[in-house]
């Protein structure tokens, strides 16, 4: 166990870094199927999972979150694996548990959206309560320091998922992120910032935004988020270039062809690392501290975020070094030769 839990490293204003995006990154590695993004992968390749967890740490996470992302009932049962439900968790959570007691780190449970919940319909509010009941019941007995419900689009089903967690979590303290699209309303009608506010004098932790956007489009609902909540708040927005035109990473197109990007031609219009920094930088002076990434992280991105917060992780061994390149390093004479011919300057 960490000897420091959630509570105590946000205390005073400190900061917890988290990284997030398990899903898109083993997906481009070729161990999860894009589409359903269903992790089966901690099942049939715990290693790889293992693997992921101890690469973020090296490369500056505070946080080794279970992978359960879509590992819920719902999900599970449309590929005809519900009886795999626990097993699936249960593993993710063990795993999670081994790679933050090794490395100090924070282990944290996590529930998600459900794709059911309807706010008319209150024989969804069930369904979703009992989802959450059994996966909060799960994560407590697997020894989750703190439980995050994220990627929520509806006040109604955070705010179930916040209840599931202060009623079956044993005292765990709760991490409640939403997701934002095109509306700067969540989907049944409540102002996004109001909505975090609620959710945090209702008893969350930390609240605030994840997935859904990228850095350029989320940063200016976090200043409002920033402007009326009391406590921490959480931005970990996904690594792609969200424009005013296309504020949700799901309506991005490829600049070229502007046809969509989305789920399986993202590449094109993914952040570079200066865009991680400046957005870390904005983050960091807007007062969160409670921050990561999302959808297309990966540790050489969670690296500029954990310089930008003053981190200094194992991977800044690795940090570029561009004086040493042959084309754009120092101006010797053959760097400069070389530059010419690959650059054509001089043609």
């Amino acid at each position: 166990m960490s000897s420091k839990g959630l509570l105590e490293r946000l205390a005073n204003g400190g900061q917890v870094l988290i990284a997030e995006g398990y899903v898109i990154e083993l997906e481009r590695r070729g161990y999860l199927q894009s589409g359903g993004f269903i992790p089966e992968v901690v099942l049939e390749h715990p290693e790889i999972v293992r693997g992921l967890h101890r690469e973020f740490v090296h490369a500056g996470t505070d946080v080794v979150e279970a992978f359960t992302y879509y590992g819920h009932r719902e999900k599970l049962r449309t590929i005809g694996r519900e009886d795999d439900l626990e097993r699936l968790n249960r593993t993710a959570l063990k795993i999670a548990r081994e790679v933050a007691d090794e490395t100090g780190t924070l282990m944290a449970g996590g529930l998600c959206n459900t794709n059911i919940y309807d706010k008319d319909d209150v024989t969804t509010h069930d369904q979703v309560k009992a989802m959450f009941k059994e996966q909060v019941e799960w994560a407590v007995e697997e020894g989750a320091d703190y439980i995050i419900a994220e990627t929520l689009s509806d006040y109604g089903e955070a705010k179930l998922a916040l209840e599931a967690i202060n009623q079956y979590g044993k005292g765990v303290p709760a991490v409640i992120t939403m997701s934002l699209h095109v509306s700067e309303k969540t989907v049944d009608g409540l102002p996004i910032a109001e909505a975090c506010r609620k959710l945090e004098e209702e008893g969350a932790a930390v609240v605030g935004l994840n997935c859904g956007r990228g850095p350029r489009t989320m940063l200016p609902t976090i200043r409002e988020i920033r402007k009326i909540c009391k406590g921490p708040i959480a931005a970990l927005p996904v690594t792609f270039r969200t424009t005013d035109k296309y504020p949700s990473w799901f309506a991005l197109k490829d600049p070229d062809t502007e046809k969509d990007v989305y789920p399986t031609n993202l590449s094109c219009v993914a952040c570079s690392r200066d865009d991680i920094r400046q957005f870390a930088e904005e983050a960091k002076a807007i007062g969160v501290n409670y921050v990561g990434l999302c959808c297309g992280n990966a540790p050489f991105f969670f690296r500029e975020l954990a310089e930008v917060y003053g981190r200094k992780p194992d991977a800044c061994k690795y940090s570029p070094d561009v004086s040493a390149n042959v084309i754009v390093g120092k101006h010797t004479k053959h760097s400069q030769k070389m530059k010419e011919i690959v650059t054509a300057d001089k043609i």
